[in-house]
């Protein structure tokens, strides 16, 4: 199994990176990897902390691209950057998936125009996995697509349930259409033209689902428009920073709460474990013809280790090929 990394890009770029990939290359079976990036500085980096590049080789790519540069100039003014080959890499065949913690709209750009859409697919789509009570749940989209059509919307559905079964093991994920009310007369009129496709969608459709019930456990797959699920996403980002800080507070305001915590340290282990990204890698850009993981931003070796696993266990289970073969088995809306 041959993933490609990219070197350059994130927050902790390039020395997290290639600890990252060595964790991967030492506790994965048969892994290797393909670094993208400038090959002197990161042979640098590695000696300087230590890193063995064993199983792992250097595609030499001269730029990197900023993450505040316009996501489109990947095509052109830094079509040389470590994101940019590397999807090429991918487009060509070169290895099984490509793992990257740069710009996410950048990202989205290569996967669109160098790796490809898969034939009959619309747009890419952003599918973020997200903690909830009993489990998780996978956010498509999680921000790529700020305006949808509903087809779009349905096809979204379609690629996610495909991930949940086959990342998750879940045998028939429950897709809800995120609104602000149960009723199907609900929403915009991309809600309301959205919920007849999801209704006839070889997907375990269970209705629109108000955000309140998301983070309980209400669906296995929550469907929106990226403006809508970016906000989601977002809020829940921010809600578990609130929750986490006052817990927190609770047992470490004095004495009784110091010696409180030391009765529950276990299950606050386990809640820290549930609701840190670190866990879960990254995210999967789905319709993408090549398996695409977005790494989060500021990901420590731990977090890019985990987006590696991620892709290896995608690969392994051939979830691009199987959302390729329900791509073409769509009617109507789904084909181009």
């Amino acid at each position: 199994m041959k993933i490609i990394a990219d070197a350059f890009g994130g927050d902790n770029a390039p020395v997290e990176v290639l600890k990252g990939c060595r964790l991967a290359v030492t506790e994965l079976e048969d892994v290797e990897i393909v670094l993208t990036g400038d090959k002197d500085t990161i042979e640098k980096t590695a000696r300087e902390h230590q890193i063995p590049l064993d199983h792992m080789e250097i595609c030499h790519a001269g730029q990197v691209m900023d993450i505040h540069t316009e996501p489109t100039a990947l095509l052109k003014e830094f079509s040389d950057s470590s994101m940019a080959v590397g999807c090429r890499l991918l487009a060509e065949g070169k290895g099984d998936a490509f793992v990257s913690a740069g710009s996410t709209g950048a990202l989205v750009v290569g996967a669109t125009f160098l790796v490809k859409r898969i034939k009959g697919i619309k747009r890419v789509t952003i599918g973020s996995v997200i903690p909830c009570q009993g489990g998780c749940y996978l956010l498509a989209d999680a921000g790529a697509n700020a305006d949808c059509r509903p087809e779009m919307l349905m096809q979204f559905a379609v690629m996610g349930s495909i991930y949940m079964q086959r990342f998750f093991g879940i045998p028939s994920p429950r897709v809800g259409l995120v609104n602000i009310g149960a009723e199907e007369t609900k929403g915009t009129q991309l809600q309301l033209d959205a919920y007849p496709l999801l209704q006839s969608a070889p997907v375990n459709f269970i209705g629109n689902i108000e955000p309140r019930e998301i983070p309980l456990g209400g669906c296995d797959v929550a469907v929106a428009d990226g403006f809508t699920g970016n906000v989601v996403l977002k809020l829940t980002e921010g809600m578990g920073k609130f929750i986490s800080a006052e817990v927190k507070g609770l047992f470490t305001g004095g004495p009784l709460g110091m010696l409180s915590a030391l009765g529950v340290r276990k299950q606050i282990t386990s809640f820290k474990k549930k609701m840190d990204y670190k866990e879960y890698g990254g995210a999967p850009l789905l319709g993408a013809a090549g398996l695409v993981i977005k790494a989060h931003g500021s990901s420590d070796a731990r977090a890019f280790k985990n987006a590696i696993r991620q892709a290896v266990q995608c690969a392994r289970q051939d979830v691009v090929g199987e959302m390729t073969r329900a791509a073409a088995s769509l009617a109507g809306p789904g084909k181009n």
